[in-house]
């Protein structure tokens, strides 16, 4: 599995475009609410929104897109509404896979998977296996993720291929630990986008998320379309990426 060099080791050059998105897809139930329909409404709206943003990214030359679809602490939630997620899960699955083919999309699933349906693990595996050789864009599925969760494993996978790192501690580095990540086949996310006015991470990829611009929306993940993800981008080609460099030097290695 080839690995990227931590954003905190190496500082990636500037695009306009970010080359990772990551977005935390939050509102379905509360969309849903406001429409007095079921919670379940929702969400299948949001498989909706999910397709068009897919598609949008790959348009705008975006090349990995990571969507939070069900993080470990939503088995919380009522025991229907889980049943619901899982079977439009599986739906999306079956119907989508062609689609991404077609469209030259590598589908990567990342989160403790061995927790779900025997069925829901086959049709994960037949897709991966499908587009695995698409290049065009990576669209990663979190589902069933921690970010937590993904540290830990990572610390345990580290340890079990080098078992003296717990002799030596010292040599734990952040590259022995990096690789074993579930997402440690994409470049850290440059841009992260929650909808739904929450103003925060939910446990979701921290290790990565530690020099990414942060764009909120008061948006329900529903309405979140191509416009919506432009105006993201747009805020993000504003900012400043430093890395602990001074303005400076970012304007000296910047092109034009």
């Amino acid at each position: 599995m080839s690995t990227f060099t931590s954003s905190t080791v190496a500082v990636p050059g500037y695009r306009a475009i970010p080359r990772h998105v990551a977005i935390i897809m939050d509102g379905n139930g509360r969309w849903a609410t406001a429409r007095r329909l079921p919670r379940v409404a929702g969400h299948a709206k949001g498989v909706e929104a999910v397709r068009a943003t897919v598609e949008a990214c790959a348009r705008r030359g975006v090349e990995f897109l990571t969507l939070f679809a069900f993080s470990s602490e939503n088995w919380r939630r009522p025991a229907e509404e889980v049943s619901v997620l899982m079977r439009l899960f599986v739906s999306a699955l079956e119907r989508e896979v062609t689609q991404l083919q077609k469209n030259g999309i590598r589908l990567r699933v990342v989160g403790e998977i061995s927790a779900f349906e025997p069925r829901l693990r086959e049709l994960i595996a037949q897709a991966e296996l499908r587009t695995a050789a698409n290049q065009r864009m990576t669209l990663t599925i979190a589902a069933n993720y921690g970010g937590r969760w993904d540290i830990m494993q990572a610390v345990q996978a580290a340890l079990r291929e080098q078992p003296e790192l717990a002799r030596h501690p010292e040599l734990f580095g952040e590259q022995a630990l990096a690789k074993h990540l579930a997402m440690a086949y994409a470049p850290e996310p440059d841009l992260f986008i929650r909808t739904g006015g929450e103003q925060r991470i939910s446990n979701f990829l921290l290790w990565q998320l530690a020099y990414t611009e942060l764009y909120f929306t008061d948006a329900w993940w529903p309405d979140f379309d191509a416009a919506a993800l432009d105006r993201a981008i747009e805020s993000y080609a504003t900012r400043e990426r430093r890395f602990g460099r001074t303005s400076a030097q970012v304007a000296a290695a910047t092109p034009g």
